[in-house]
């Protein structure tokens, strides 16, 4: 049973266990999108399914998420195994199924996770935020008639917000907005893995032209732990996303996260397939 208090979010990471190394868990009507669940929400309860895992060792570094088959509403089985822990770095494999037609468990999802012991070291960051208008000067976007899960979060768009008129005229690939949970929540790991999926197919905005697009697969790095995390405080972190090429019905596009504070969180790439 799933607590009626929980942020919806916290709601559509909750996984009930179903072995040793298996979860049930479920989509959630919160996070709906034009077919199946909003992708970053299935990326992060891949992720949630290892930081629930008794063997983890660590704090999540990289994710991987393949998105092998659109995810029907309902239960899915979340397989999640360490296919190799080292003294201070571990590796997972991450799968859901769901029967098919025949009643045949499917895989509709496949991750791999890399978690591990960070130690202090010296850092920096050779990729500073962009100077932009802070999000107190810039209005909600309004999602009206937009899939459910546009309405789990606040976004305030700098640049590259979805075309006014579907023209097919060519436009810059790039989007600069702030964006938060809504209700406001506080800034976790998984959090964060939703929120580097948060940005709508780059062909649209490059385009003009509303054609069928899908994420493939998804790969995101976290430069950041649970202390850093926690430092966001809940507020709204900055998100950049652009295309980088568009080939025979398959693009790449390239993001960062960084905080309110201007201090990177996360980098991602992910392949995405489009239709003519």
């Amino acid at each position: 049973m799933v607590d009626a208090n929980l942020h919806p979010f916290d709601a559509a990471l909750t996984l009930t266990p179903a072995g040793t190394s298996s979860f049930i868990g479920r989509t959630h009507p919160a996070y709906q999108n034009m077919v199946g669940p909003y992708g970053g929400l299935s990326a992060a309860q891949a992720l949630q399914a290892v930081l629930k895992h008794p063997a983890l060792l660590g704090q999540p570094v990289a994710l991987t998420v393949n998105f092998a088959a659109a995810i029907a509403d309902g239960e899915f089985r979340v397989e999640v195994n360490p296919v190799r822990t080292n003294r201070s770095t571990q590796h997972w494999s991450v799968v859901f199924t769901q029967p098919d037609a025949s009643g045949t468990d499917s895989t509709v999802l496949t991750a791999t996770v890399m978690t591990a012991v960070r130690r202090g070291t010296w850092s920096a960051a050779d990729l500073a935020m962009p100077e932009v208008p802070r999000p107190s000067e810039l209005p909600r976007s309004p999602f009206d008639g937009r899939p459910t899960w546009f309405q789990r979060y606040d976004m305030r768009f700098c640049t590259g917000n979805l075309p006014e008129q579907w023209t097919g005229a060519a436009h810059e690939s790039l989007t600069q907005l702030w964006v938060r949970d809504d209700p406001a929540r506080a800034l976790d790991i998984t959090g964060l893995a939703a929120m580097c999926d948060v940005f709508y197919p780059r062909v649209w905005l490059r385009r003009a032209t509303p054609t069928p697009a899908g994420t493939v697969t998804l790969t995101s790095y976290f430069h950041v732990g649970s202390a850093e995390l926690a430092a966001a405080n809940g507020g709204y972190v900055f998100a950049q996303a652009r295309g980088v090429r568009y080939f025979n019905g398959y693009f790449d596009q390239s993001a960062h996260v960084w905080s309110e504070a201007g201090q990177l969180l996360a980098s991602s790439h992910q392949l995405v397939y489009f239709k003519e």
